[in-house]
């Protein structure tokens, strides 16, 4: 069996770890100061966090006013025995990750970059290959400390004054107020994920047998790569306490590339969790960064997609691939950077539609199923009762001269709707109002706009997603 320096067995959930990470102190001083920051914020402009990094990828005013939220990146308890974490909004994945997994315990979801925060999972959703046994990020959350856009602080919960807070505010994108504090729910981990890599050839039978998979509960994780409509995997993972061999994926290897390659594949819990992030699943190779000399230059410190978001903000702030393709004679081409939610039953007509109109490869499957089926979070409603596939798709595609902006991103949510499925909205979207209303739960955030921002000094949903203001 592998003998590993990072894989010290997890002592058993419950168990006191060799050192126990202490609450952080100042909270309460590092919450006053924030509401003192926005206490003094211009009145006639609207207020947005000032962020370091992002991983949002469609664009965003210059001209608003900055609230310097950098303070609260604590992991403020890690309860072993209760199984809950209390974190402030800005902690990344990564530092909440390396809090719990002494304990033996990890988020019920870990989206799969590193710099996503807690808080910005649950106000913009999030996923993983967990997600058709657990929901989504926000879906863990027990309790919720929120600074309204009026400057108040509540204490959001699933009953109580602003349980309708607690159900509007996943999806909101920091319209409706800033996540201080979170108290999610965690799980029990083991040392190692095994994988089994099951290869399809008709995406039919491939979404039949995903749906299947699912339903049976056998897997701790599911998700798939689909590399063409005759080349579709099916990643299986489970817990195990041994491993006859480890893989690593954290430098000079490439995950994605593995799932062609390895029928069973063995990574430590920690690196199956970031598994996507050392390439940004595949759109590391755009950046030329996939092969082996040049991996060797940079060094593994480099291969994290928070760098690669850098570079690509850089080339879309001032088009430069755009500018480098009219110079060369090459047809201008479209980001489409896109994630989406459609019903199992129409997965496969989905994956037809994204061949033939948006030709990207690989695409990204990941299973999710709403974990509580008698709650409603409406602005992002799904049927509870039904499983979805998430279809992560992420690249350029040309456009025909004269094409309208975001001809291929139109098609993408038309056709999403067509097939009564959800569109997330980290990335550019197109809607018409009335539509984007519609589908994202206009009445509940007009109730809570009112009151929680009565004054609008955030921006509204609309505004902030569609017109990019």
């Amino acid at each position: 069996m592998v003998q590993d320096n990072r894989s010290a067995s997890y002592p058993e959930p419950g168990a006191s770890p060799a050192t126990s990470p202490t609450a952080a102190p100042g909270h309460a001083e590092r919450v006053a100061a924030l509401r003192a920051r926005l206490a003094a914020q211009p009145p006639d402009l609207p207020v947005r966090l000032a962020k370091r990094t992002s991983n949002l990828f469609r664009s965003r005013s210059r001209t608003s006013a900055g609230l310097d939220v950098s303070e609260l990146t604590h992991v403020l308890d890690v309860d072993p025995v209760a199984r809950t974490a209390d974190v402030e909004g800005m902690v990344t994945y990564e530092r909440l990750v390396d809090a719990t997994l002494p304990h033996g315990l990890m988020p019920l979801v870990v989206p799969q970059l590193k710099t996503i925060t807690v808080g910005g999972a649950v106000t913009g959703l999030g996923i993983e290959s967990s997600s058709f046994r657990n929901g989504m990020p926000h879906e863990s959350v027990l309790e919720a400390e929120i600074l309204t856009g009026d400057g108040e602080v509540v204490i959001a919960r699933p009953d109580g004054e602003h349980s309708e807070l607690f159900f509007g505010f996943p999806n909101s994108y920091g319209t409706l107020g800033y996540a201080l504090r979170l108290r999610i729910e965690l799980e029990p981990v083991r040392p190692y994920v095994r994988l089994r890599h099951v290869r399809h050839t008709d995406p039919s039978t491939y979404f039949a047998e995903l749906a299947r998979v699912c339903a049976e509960g056998a897997a701790d994780f599911v998700d798939g790569t689909v590399f063409g409509s005759d080349e579709l995997y099916l990643t299986l993972g489970t817990f195990t306490d041994e491993a006859p061999r480890l893989s690593d994926y954290t430098w000079l290897d490439i995950y994605y590339r593995s799932v062609r390659e390895h029928d069973i594949d063995y990574l430590h819990t920690r690196d199956y969790l970031w598994r996507w992030d050392t390439d940004w699943f595949w759109c590391s190779r755009a950046l030329g960064v996939q092969n082996r000399p040049v991996r060797l230059l940079l060094g593994p410190q480099r291969l994290r997609s928070d760098v690669y978001w850098k570079v690509v903000a850089f080339d879309r702030r001032y088009d430069l691939s755009n500018r480098v393709n009219r110079l060369l004679g090459r047809p201008r081409r479209e980001a489409v950077v896109q994630d989406v939610e459609v019903p199992v039953d129409a997965a496969a007509e989905f994956l037809d539609f994204l061949h033939r109109d948006v030709p990207l490869s690989p695409v990204w499957i990941c299973p999710v199923r709403q974990r509580h089926p008698d709650r409603q979070w409406p602005l992002y409603e799904l049927d509870p009762n039904t499983l979805y596939v998430n279809f992560g798709f992420w690249g350029t595609v040309p456009t025909r001269k004269g094409a309208p902006r975001g001809v291929h991103n139109r098609s993408v949510e038309e056709k999403v709707t067509e097939l009564g499925g959800r569109k997330s909205l980290y990335s550019e979207a197109f809607y018409d109002e009335r539509t984007f209303w519609s589908l994202y739960g206009g009445v509940a955030y007009e109730r809570l706009k009112r009151r929680y921002d009565p004054r609008g000094r955030l921006l509204d949903l609309y505004a902030k997603c569609v017109r990019a203001e």
